[in-house]
């Protein structure tokens, strides 16, 4: 672990120490760049960034954070003294995207790894590349072009899209993220992934 960017080993003696620490059992899902790093695309990652898909579950964890000396700093961010922001979303939701089903509807993730009393599981690669295209910084892009390169066999582009226009059709901003896609449906021309 350095000073601004966690590692994989790094993350899971955190985690280590919060299994430790709870009394009953909470399920997480890896978004963002954090389940790039767990699939192995990018060696680290800036902010850790969970899923906490049942409400109960996250209204406990955060308390029990709150008792290991964690503050919030952001509406999802928890901070200590590590310097590191973990963004736990509660629900169904990603930053700003709101997912068409639970990360724990069958198939919408992929176990990963158990600990004690936290099961971590990575969100599927199609609202992975959802969410990160809703935002479309310059580094979500290139996460998304990443996660083609590796798992092309396992994404079907077709699908992508279907379940894309499903999620943009539940915001508000469903025009500019349709831009979006078509943004990076022209990148991935580019590329030549397509």
């Amino acid at each position: 672990m350095n000073k601004h960017r966690i590692y994989k080993d790094a993350l899971f003696d955190i985690l280590r120490v919060w299994s430790g620490f709870l009394k009953r059992r909470v399920r997480l899902v890896a978004c963002g760049g954090t389940a790039m790093t767990l699939l192995n695309i990018k060696d680290s990652t800036k902010d850790i960034d969970f899923i906490v898909p049942e409400l109960k579950d996250y209204k406990y964890l955060t308390g029990k954070l709150t008792e290991l000396g964690y503050v919030r700093s952001s509406q999802f961010g928890w901070k200590k003294d590590e310097g590191f922001v973990f963004d736990l979303y509660p629900g169904n939701t990603v930053y700003c995207t709101e997912l068409i089903e639970s990360p724990l509807a069958v198939g919408n993730q992929m176990p990963f790894k158990e600990f004690a009393r936290i099961s971590v599981g990575i969100l599927n690669y199609y609202d992975i590349l959802i969410t990160k295209i809703f935002r479309s910084s310059a580094i979500d892009i290139e996460d998304c072009l990443g996660l083609l390169k590796t798992a092309k066999k396992d994404i079907d582009l077709e699908v992508f899209e279907k379940r894309f226009r499903m999620t943009a059709a539940y915001d508000v901003s469903e025009d500019k993220y349709l831009k979006n896609m078509e943004h990076f449906f022209k990148i991935l021309k580019k590329e030549r992934l397509i």
